[in-house]
Order: C-alpha cells, then sequence, then structure tokens
C-alpha cells in the first residue's frame, strides 16, 4: 500500500524515521551554498533602490526653489547698501561703478593659467561640479568639521555668487551643484571664466574685476600688459585680499604669489625654470602708487567688506545685500578729525597713529581711525600693521593670567632686583634701577619688568597663552615664531594691531566676557534670507580678575607713581596699560636713530563703557622715531581727546565689585607675604588691596611691633646712661652787688648739651623764677630793694642744685643812683628780657645790637622763654650792666612778635620793689623802689604770632 504524503519534506522524514537503528545513517546531505548571500545582496539592492528613491526625491524637493541662471544677474551686478548703527542711516552704497568689464579675448592666457591653477586646475574636464575635487574635500571636513575646505569648481563660485546666499548648508550646496550644471549646459567654459574674472573682488576701495586690479595694483592700461609675477600675484589675491595685499602685506603676499607659481609649475602652464625666475621678483618693485584719496567712512567700510567676504563668502559690490553696522557716525567723524590735524597738533606729515574705538557690552566697533594721509586702499593702521605691544601685553600675559589661576591680590608681593631669564640672557627695567619690594599693582604701575617677568614664571608659559588666546590673540600661531619669555614684556617679533588689543581689554571692562571686536551685526539677501554675524559672547576670565585687573589699571592713571596720568579725565573712570617698544641695534646703526628714540608707543584704555586702542609711531625706521616729549606723549593725548567726546551726554557708568572680591588693609610689602598692620604701623604704611574672597591674609605683622619694642628697650638703655651721666655734673651759681644792680651767673661742670637749668630768686617781695634753659647764663637785676637780701638758686634736670646770696648796701647815696636808672613811664619788672637772658645759648649768631642801642624793650611781662631760640642777636651773658638805660627806656613796640631781633645788651631788668611781677604773661602795677617815685601801669603786651 503506497503511502501519501503532502510534501516531499514529510517523506523524507518518514523514511529517515524507518531506518533500523544501529545502521549507519551515512553522511548528512549538504545544504546548498549561497543561500544567506543572495540574501544579503537582496537586502542591499532593496535599500539601495529606497535610498536612490528618496535621494532622487530629497534632490528634486532641494533644487525645487532654486533660482533660474538669470543671464542679467550673471553679467550685471548689484550694488549694496551699508546702514550704520542706528538700523536706519544708509552712509554708503556700494557696487559696480569701479568695474571695468574686459572680453575673453582680450585677457592674456598667462591671466587665464594663473586662476585655473590656483582655484580649479579642472576647469575644462568637469561639467560644472569636479567630483574629484568634492572627495578630497568631503574626506578635509571629516577631519576638521563641515565647512573646513569647500569643493567649489569655478563654475559653482560664479553661482554661488551671483544667486545663492553664502550659507554653508546642504541644501545651498545641492542647488550650487545643480545650477552649475545648468550654467554649463547654458554657457561655454570661456564664457563662464570671463565671468568669473570680471566679478571677484580684489581689494578694498572697490577694487573689482581683472581690469580694474590690473589698474590698480600696476597702474596698466590693459590686462594685456601684466607679466608671470604680477598674473600670479592677482590670482592669489581672492582668497584673501586684504591678507595678501602686496601693498600693505608684502611678506604674507610674496608667499602667496610664490605658491601660484608653485601650482603653474606643476601643472604644466610653466617651466619651473620660469617659476624661479619669477620668485625673485620683489612684490612690491611693480607696484603703481596708491594715489586716490579715501572717501567718508571708507576706513570703516573697508573691514565691513572684509567681515561679510570672510563670514559669508558673498561679494557685497555685486550681490545686492543690505548690511547693517555697528557705525557711530558721531564718534567716526570726531576720530576722522582727529587724524586730519584738527583735534590734535601731529609732529609731522609722516608721524603715523591708528586706533580702534569697541563699546564695551557688545564688542561692536564704534569708530576706526586708520592712518593719517591714507589713500584708498593703503595700510590700515588700526586694522592691518603688526607692531609690538611693549608693556600693554602685561595685563594679558603676566597678571591677568596670575589672578586668574593663582588667584593673586593686587597687592602680591614681587621683588624687583637683578634678574634674568630662563636662558640666563639678563632683562632690565626702562629706568636700568631696581624698587625691591613692591605689589603687583605698583609693579604694573610703575611698569617695571622684572616682576612682570616673575608674574608670567609664576603662572606658566602654557596658562599664559592659554589666557591671551581667550582673549583673541592667537600669538606664534599666525606669524610662525617661537613663543617665548620675551612675550612678557611685548618682545614679540611681529606684533598685535590695535583692533585685537582693544577687543582684549574690553574683556576687562566687560567683567571677564569677551566679545570678538566687529563692524557687521546681520545682513540681509536679495531674497529675504537674513544671516546674524553678531559674534557670541564667551567668558575669557572669571569676574574677579577682570575687576582686580581693571583696579590695577587704574593705579596706572590716578596713582602718583603711574605712567598714564596724562589721561585723567573729571567725571570719568579710567583705566589702562602704557607701552613702548624699541628698534633693533641693527636699525639704530642703520638709521642713525639715538638710544633714548622709541619705535612704537601705545596706549590701551577704558571706562566702562568704551574701550579705545590707540597706537602712535612711523611706518618705517627711516621714516623717523619717537623722541619728543610731544611724540611720546601723542597715544594717551588721543586717547584722552576721543574717549571724551564720545562719553559727552552719555551715562558714565563706573566698575562695580563682584561679590567673589573682598577689601582688605594690608602693611606694603616688606617680604613676599601679606600681612595685616598691626596698631604700631605707620599709617603711610598701611594700603588697602583687593583680594579673592577667601585669600585675604589673616596674620598680624609683627614688624613694627618689635621695631617698638626695641626702640623703648633702646630708650630705657639710653635714660640709663643718661643718669649715670647727669650724676657727675655739679652746678655752680655766684651773685655780686656792682653800681647799683645785682648780677647773677650760673654754669655746670660736665655739663652735657642737653642739660638744662632753672634758676630762682628770692627777695623781700617773694620767690620767683628768673630763667630756665639750657647751657649756663646770667642775669642782672636793676635797682635791687636797699639793706634788702637776695638769695639765687639752680637747679639742673638731673635734680642737682646750687644756691647763693647777695646783701644789698644801705645807703642813700647807692639808693639815689639806682633810683636814676628806673624808666621814666613804667617802674615795673621786664620778665620779657629775664627769659631772653636766661637762654643765652639758644640765640644764633653774635649781638648785633638792631634792638638794644635804637629801641628800648617796652614787653615787661614774662612770655616764659616764648621768644626762646627766635632771636637772631644773642645775650652777652649779663655783663653789660652799664647799658641798662637803653633797655628800659619804653618805646611800646620793640617786641612784636618778628623774630630774628630782639637783642638784649646785658639784660638789664627793673625788679619789683614790693609785690614781684608774675610768669603767666599778665601785668601787675609793681611799688617803686623809693617812695618818692609812684608806679605806673606797663603797656599790655601783644601777644606774638608764629608764621608756619
Amino acid at each position: 500500500m503506497s503511502d501519501n504524503y503532502r510534501s516531499r519534506e514529510e517523506r523524507r522524514r518518514a523514511m529517515n524515521d524507518n531506518k533500523p537503528e544501529g545502521k549507519s545513517q551515512g553522511k548528512p546531505k549538504k545544504k546548498k551554498k549561497g543561500g544567506l548571500f543572495r540574501k544579503i545582496v537582496a537586502a542591499v539592492l532593496l535599500i539601495g533602490i529606497i535610498g536612490l528613491i528618496a535621494g532622487v526625491g530629497t534632490f528634486f524637493a532641494m533644487i525645487s526653489d532654486a533660482p533660474k541662471v538669470d543671464d542679467s544677474v550673471l553679467k550685471n551686478s548689484f550694488s549694496s547698501k551699508v546702514y550704520a548703527n542706528d538700523g536706519k542711516t544708509v552712509v554708503k552704497e556700494i557696487g559696480a561703478q569701479k568695474r571695468t568689464y574686459v572680453q575673453y579675448d582680450e585677457i592674456p592666457q598667462v591671466v587665464k593659467n594663473a586662476f585655473i591653477a590656483t582655484e580649479d586646475v579642472r576647469f575644462y574636464k568637469h561639467h560644472g561640479v569636479d567630483f574629484y575635487r568634492i572627495g578630497g574635500a568631503l574626506m578635509a571636513n571629516f577631519k576638521n568639521g563641515f565647512g573646513a575646505e569647500g569643493g567649489s569648481t569655478i563654475t559653482q563660485q560664479v553661482v554661488k555668487n551671483s544667486f545663492l546666499s553664502p550659507k554653508k548648508t546642504v541644501k545651498r550646496k545641492v542647488q550650487e551643484m545643480w545650477l552649475a550644471y545648468q550654467l554649463e549646459r547654458k554657457y561655454s567654459k570661456q564664457q563662464i571664466l570671463e565671468m568669473y574674472l570680471n566679478k571677484i573682488y580684489f581689494a578694498s576701495g572697490e577694487v573689482y574685476g581683472i581690469e580694474r586690479a590690473a589698474e590698480k595694483f600696476y597702474g596698466v592700461k590693459s590686462v594685456k600688459d601684466l607679466t608671470l609675477d604680477e598674473a600670479a600675484m592677482l590670482a592669489g589675491l581672492p582668497k584673501a585680499p586684504t591678507t595678501y595685499n602686496p601693498v600693505t602685506n608684502p611678506e604674507n603676499a610674496t608667499k602667496r604669489r610664490n605658491t601660484v607659481l608653485n601650482l603653474m609649475a606643476k601643472n604644466g602652464f610653466i617651466t619651473q625654470a620660469e617659476a624661479d625666475k619669477a620668485k625673485q621678483v620683489d612684490v612690491q618693485a611693480h607696484l603703481a602708487k596708491q594715489t586716490e584719496s579715501t572717501s567718508k567712512y571708507d576706513v570703516f567700510i573697508d573691514q565691513v567688506i572684509e567681515e561679510v567676504k570672510k563670514k559669508t563668502d558673498a561679494d557685497p559690490f555685486s550681490a545686492g545685500l543690505e548690511i547693517y553696522t555697528t557705525l557711530d557716525t558721531n564718534a567716526q567723524d570726531y576720530v576722522d578729525d582727529v587724524m586730519n590735524n584738527k583735534v590734535v597738533n601731529f609732529p609731522n606729515d609722516k608721524f603715523q597713529a591708528g586706533l580702534v574705538v569697541v563699546d564695551n557690552e557688545t564688542g561692536g566697533i564704534q569708530a576706526i581711525g586708520g592712518g593719517r594721509n591714507r589713500v584708498s586702499g593703503g595700510l590700515n593702521f588700526a586694522t592691518n600693521m603688526r607692531r609690538q605691544p611693549g608693556s600693554t601685553i602685561k595685563p594679558i600675559l603676566d597678571y591677568g593670567p596670575a589672578i586668574e589661576n593663582l588667584k593673586w591680590s593686587t597687592g602680591q608681593p614681587l621683588k624687583d632686583e637683578e634678574y634674568h631669564y630662563s636662558n640666563g640672557t639678563p632683562i632690565r627695567n626702562f629706568g636700568r634701577n631696581y624698587k625691591g619690594w613692591v605689589s603687583a599693582r605698583e609693579a604694573l604701575g610703575r611698569s617695571l619688568n622684572i616682576p612682570a617677568l616673575k608674574a608670567f614664571q609664576a603662572t606658566g608659559a602654557d596658562k599664559a597663552k592659554e589666557f591671551a588666546t581667550g582673549l583673541g590673540l592667537k600669538l606664534d600661531e599666525e606669524d610662525g615664531e617661537a613663543y617665548s619669555e620675551s612675550y612678557s614684556i611685548g618682545g614679540f617679533r611681529t606684533g598685535v594691531t590695535p583692533l585685537q588689543m582693544a577687543g582684549a581689554y574690553s574683556a576687562f571692562a566687560n567683567e571677564g566676557m569677551y566679545n570678538a571686536p566687529h563692524t557687521v551685526t546681520k545682513v540681509k539677501f536679495p531674497d529675504g534670507t537674513e544671516i546674524d554675524l553678531t559674534p557670541k559672547p564667551k567668558r575669557a576670565m572669571q569676574d574677579y580678575t577682570a575687576f582686580m585687573m581693571t583696579d590695577m589699571m587704574k593705579s596706572v592713571v590716578n596713582e602718583s607713581y603711574g605712567t598714564a596720568r596724562a589721561v585723567r579725565t573729571p567725571g570719568l573712570e579710567i583705566a589702562g596699560k602704557t607701552g613702548t617698544s624699541n628698534f633693533s641695534a641693527a636699525d639704530k646703526q642703520r638709521y642713525n636713530i639715538p638710544d633714548a628714540g622709541e619705535k612704537d608707543v601705545w596706549f590701551n584704555g577704558f571706562t566702562p563703557n568704551y574701550t579705545i586702542s590707540v597706537w602712535t609711531g612711523y611706518e618705517t625706521p627711516k621714516d623717523g622715531y619717537i623722541l619728543s616729549p610731544n611724540e611720546t606723549g601723542m597715544a594717551k593725548n588721543i586717547f584722552k581727546h576721543v574717549i571724551t567726546h564720545i562719553s559727552e551726554g552719555k551715562p558714565k557708568g563706573s566698575f562695580k565689585q563682584p561679590d567673589s572680591v573682598v577689601e582688605r588693609s594690608v602693611e606694603k610689602p616688606t617680604g613676599k607675604d601679606l600681612k595685616r598692620p598691626s596698631g604700631s604701623t605707620p599709617s603711610s604704611l598701611i594700603t588697602k588691596e583687593y583680594f579673592v574672597r577667601g585669600t585675604a591674609p589673616t596674620k598680624v605683622s609683627q614688624t613694627f611691633v618689635k621695631k617698638e619694642k626695641e626702640e623703648k628697650k633702646e630708650d630705657k638703655k639710653e635714660n640709663k646712661k643718661e643718669k649715670k651721666d647727669n650724676k657727675d655734673v655739679k652746678p655752680k651759681i655766684t651773685a655780686s652787688y656792682s653800681g647799683g644792680a645785682i648780677s647773677v651767673n650760673w654754669s655746670a661742670s660736665n655739663a652735657a648739651s642737653d642739660t638744662t637749668f632753672t634758676v630762682t630768686m628770692s627777695s623781700p617781695n617773694g620767690s620767683e623764677q628768673l630763667a630756665s634753659g639750657a647751657g649756663a647764663g646770667g642775669k642782672t637785676i636793676s635797682n635791687p630793694a636797699p639793706g634788702a637780701t637776695y638769695s639765687f638758686t639752680v637747679t639742673t634736670n638731673t635734680g642737682e642744685s646750687a644756691s647763693s646770696s647777695v646783701k644789698v648796701p644801705d645807703s642813700s647815696d647807692q639808693a639815689t643812683e639806682d633810683d636814676s636808672t628806673k624808666p621814666e613811664d613804667d617802674g615795673t619788672t621786664d620778665d620779657n628780657q629775664n627769659e631772653d637772658n636766661s637762654n643765652t645759648d639758644q640765640n644764633n649768631g653774635s649781638d648785633q645790637g638792631d634792638d638794644s642801642s635804637t629801641q628800648p624793650d617796652d614787653n615787661q611781662n614774662n612770655n616764659n622763654g616764648s621768644n626762646n631760640g627766635s632771636n637772631n642777636g644773642s645775650n652777652n651773658g649779663g655783663n653789660n650792666s652799664g647799658n641798662t638805660d637803653n633797655n628800659n627806656n619804653d618805646s611800646g613796640n620793640a617786641n612784636d612778635g618778628n623774630s630774628g631781633n630782639n637783642s638784649n645788651n646785658g639784660g638789664t631788668t627793673t625788679p619789683p620793689a614790693d609785690n614781684g611781677g608774675s610768669d603767666s604773661g599778665s601785668q601787675t602795677p609793681q611799688t617803686p623802689a623809693t617812695p618818692s617815685t609812684p608806679a605806673t601801669p606797663a603797656t599790655p603786651q601783644q601777644e606774638p604770632t608764629t608764621e608756619n
């Protein structure tokens, strides 16, 4: 009975099941090969078909709204409008008015070959798109990011500049390729190359098209007259017209021209020998003299054009753009006046200046001073000229990085001393002297080089470079030089521009936020597309670094030691830094430049609102050097005028201290550590500095506490020594009567220079002090009371004393003689004369007799030595008793407080008769020596004055 099976597989299984166990099953049947591979291939094909369909659909979707190839657009240009910062004022309309169209047949083959070798070597082999070149560009983009390198052919460049916006998107690239293919179908290669050479931009001043470029740079009447080296130079310009401009950047231009010559030789357009010969020609040898003067705002608009081309690839001269800028017409007009000698007086016509004004908050350039007596397309001293920055680099490479990374304070101690670079080369300050320990603030204010290098070394070269890079300075990357310690004091081989320095300094004023300086905010295309070109702000440093560096730079302006005191402006808070650079020894010798001659003088300064970088100098060493005060001060002078003008009528603002910063009082540096002042620290040595919060010093200085203790200890020793010395002092006093007067003299053996004496007298009228002061001396007592005994005591400041007494004879004859010596109108005691006689050793010079012989002394009051040391005459030791008449005549105004002319001849004094004079300076009527003569009140004394 046959079995019924529904399939071959069931039959195969049944046959296998019926086989007896234990028997060999035989070899298993092999599976057919290729099943899996076929499935993979099928899947790939399917995916490919789907992808192709999707790609084709996407492609057509992308090109569906692509513009059509329009002949009028290809051959004609559309002007672009440039707006000021108000967004409404059109400051200029730039376009094709300076274009000279040239036909293909009029363009020499050497020019065509130069551009083809440089821009599109396979121009005659592709159909608008070069896929080989695109492959290379894709690899570069894969490595460096999308947009790193373009694969555009000459045809694509014509399309891009004529029809499309410059956005680097996939859609725009697809449309560009599609239109390039369409253009190649419609026009010949010769026509496309003609369009290209007549549309490209060559230089500022609206130099547009090959014919115009030939005339501008080489003064030729036709492009046919260009030589090989000239054609190569022009072919190299479109990539970066400003960077490779042979007029302003001959070094870069030479490199670019030689690159073009090498490409021409490589691709067989010329021989290597021809290329080498052309390379020997000086890139500036055949340049025409640039005589076309600039028009209003041209300097600013040149920068606008460069930015638009760099950021959008659009041609402002033909693309019909609306360009919105940061131009402040008021500021630019004033800067133009400065450059034209209407505000400051420049020393001569060759003296140059370049400046840039930047808004701190946005980075927008308000105005540009490109130079004096400029011609269209000439060197822009604000944006293209690179010079050594001198000491203006110190906030960027030295102190800024130290505060940022090491959290230094503004008072960080640094020792200014003999020093050298790490390689052993000596470094010196400008003044060839050293200040010892100084704060970072003072070191910057005085612009000392040695502390700056120490700050650079403390932070490290890499950290310093990183800080500078964050502020827009690429340092060695732009000129290939080796980054070294000499950078710390501005020792660059090439240098920086005012544009770069203005951008870097504005970050200090903007709390550490860096906005790349720019002139264009947005661009609007004819199709309505808008591109925002405003740079995004980025943090370049911490807010504490920005504030503390700003405050240090305020000291450069405000402190007595600051190098920029000349820029002080009432009502404006200004910070900044000066900088100078010198000529090389070779230049000094070659151009006969004196040692004091300077190459560059800078001032970079800012307020809370604006930053201005100013450079001054000469274009070349043969043009001159900076020496006179007018020249050295010109950068600061320009800054002051411009910052004053642009700040008028606007809120001035102030630099605000962030929470991350604290202010503390410290002792001025005397060593490597800052300390708080003690109660003994002199106020002149206490200063206030800023610190990053949490880093302020806590230790109190013991410097002056120790000094005070040492001084007290020394004083104590000195006092003991003085007491010991004074024990040997033996005072002596004598008193004698003669000629109706008592003569008293005192002295001391072994007396020191500072030994003082106090002399007292006892009489029938009581006790009184005759004298007090340093040095030996004497007194004369006139008209003593007959029969009375007078006692005198002298006491030294060491406590030693001596006494003497004398009895006046009781004689009617003597009384009569004595009465005759009394003043006619005053019987009071001349205490002022007593005081004068008691200080004989304090008067300088000899007895000049100015008053004693011609004027009586009317000052009968005791002034307690108030005239000590003031009179220029001297007392003759109380020995001139014979001149009593002259000294006791009352003139009423002999001692009027004037220092220098009271001389007491003999120091004669009228003694009290009954009740003794007062020491207080008041006048008391005296009892006459004889009853027959009544006492007369003294004339009130005028109080002496002292002129300080």
